[in-house]
């Protein structure tokens, strides 16, 4: 049946693989968040055909012609444009990932990069509203309100209403003393959004979407919180705490930490969300509903601990959105790092959550935290070692990317950088042989760091 999908997906969007050469990022237009790939092919042809007809003889039939060939280019475009996104609404669980997305990822299906380029965009607008001015009266929270959010950072017509900003304060102390010193350690800070679906982007995706958006790391405690590599048991549910099921335990601070004291809170991050995703669930219980999950970096984190989280509580069942009752749930995560061990996966695998990752190969944060206590570590020949539950495991299925700028190192991680790359095609990407052995230093260095931690020091 997947297979199947995928051919009426090919079909529908063979257009896209036509077009040649690179996309650029201008494509990612507001007004037309998703077709990022033919958005402005019909304008340019157009354009192109008009400035021919004006160099020649007003009335010749060689003018004739070339406009009638502009005219019915730009309708075949039109109608694969259509057929486009009709695919997009009869095949939107695949492309959710309801068959683990087979025969999509290599190579990349232009229907899903589509979506994952949407998504992206989605996630990079939390960076863009998040206020990092110290003297501002807003300073660690969004810029703007809910309503104004995404029109002011360029997105006003993404087709979505966000219905509440979320916060988060990871309980984790700053090394020596430095929280005594900064007012804001350990204090809750706009960590993302939750948004639905408006009724015209509804009917355009063939369901109701509730989007949750988180951002990445930015603030001191944030970052300490990244490299605390402990594993912690996860214990969302209360009938069945499974303890074996571990996750990074800064990750975990994060999403259930309280601060009563913030202005905007209202208990932990992962109350506020739960709070408000099975909110809009009951709301549009009588639609077709998807749950997407989107983050990058840390924010992925908390996107996957979140998916988790909804389906082991049994919130998202009971609605349209999903074969058997179940509300499909799917996180798209950028740039993601490792978040609980090998039967954390195993439980999200057996409960559904479908992830997709889209990670770079030269980004280091995909590879923590268990730079040394990984997956390769876990087993040997298919046979599970008895040290496997303190290993890290990366959840779902991946997207391979391959870029990297000598003049701008800290590129490999960052997200406007992955989704240029994806636009761009996913060409590779070169490296110098001195930036080589400097990357091979800065591995050794960070595997030195996860030993020491483990011992305790």
């Amino acid at each position: 049946m997947a297979a199947a999908a995928v051919a009426r997906l090919t079909a529908a969007t063979t257009c896209r693989m036509r077009v040649s050469g690179p996309v650029t990022a201008a494509t990612t237009s507001a007004a037309s968040p998703v077709t990022v790939t033919l958005g402005d092919l019909p304008q340019q042809k157009r354009s192109a055909a008009t400035a021919t007809t004006t160099t020649s003889s007003g009335g010749s039939p060689v003018v004739v012609e070339k406009r009638a060939a502009a005219a019915t280019a730009a309708e075949e475009e039109e109608v694969e444009e259509a057929a486009a996104v009709a695919a997009l609404a009869s095949a939107w669980r695949e492309v959710q990932g309801a068959g683990d997305w087979r025969g999509m990822v290599e190579p990349l299906h232009p229907l899903l990069r589509d979506e994952v380029v949407r998504y992206g965009e989605l996630v990079a607008a939390c960076y863009r509203a998040f206020d990092l001015d110290p003297a501002s009266k807003r300073y660690l929270n969004c810029k703007h309100g809910k309503k104004q959010m995404l029109p002011a950072v360029g997105m006003a017509g993404a087709g979505y209403t966000v219905t509440r900003y979320i916060y988060a304060a990871p309980d984790v102390p700053l090394p020596f003393g430095v929280g005594g010193r900064c007012s804001c350690a350990g204090k809750s800070r706009w960590i993302g959004y939750v948004a639905v679906a408006s009724n015209r982007e509804a009917a355009r995706l063939g369901r109701r979407d509730i989007l949750v958006s988180f951002r990445g790391t930015v603030t001191g405690s944030e970052w300490l919180a990244n490299f605390m590599s402990a594993l912690s048991p996860a214990r969302f549910d209360p009938a069945d705490p499974r303890p074996d099921v571990r996750v990074e335990s800064g990750f975990l601070s994060l999403y259930t930490s309280d601060d009563l004291s913030g202005k905007f809170t209202c208990g932990s991050c992962r109350n506020q969300l739960l709070s408000e995703v099975t909110r809009l669930i009951d709301k549009y219980k009588h639609d077709d509903v998807s749950i997407t999950l989107a983050g990058h970096s840390m924010g992925s984190s908390l996107a996957i601990l979140l998916g988790y989280d909804l389906a082991e509580l049994g919130l998202n069942r009971g609605g349209r959105g999903g074969r058997g009752g179940a509300i499909p749930i799917t996180v798209f995560s950028f740039g993601g790092p490792r978040v609980g061990n090998l039967e954390f996966k195993r439980r999200c695998d057996e409960l559904g959550v479908k992830v997709l990752r889209v990670a770079n190969a030269r980004d280091p944060v995909t590879r923590m935290p268990g730079v040394v206590l990984n997956e390769a570590a876990a087993r040997v020949f298919r046979v599970e070692l008895p040290w496997s539950k303190a290993c890290y495991t990366h959840v779902g299925v991946e997207v391979a990317l391959d870029f990297f700028k000598a003049s701008h190192a800290a590129c490999v991680h960052d997200l406007d950088a992955y989704i240029n790359h994806l636009l761009d095609g996913g060409a590779a990407a070169s490296a110098t042989t001195t930036t080589l052995e400097s990357w091979r230093w800065q591995m050794a260095a960070i595997r030195a760091g996860e030993w020491l931690q483990t011992l305790g020091i």
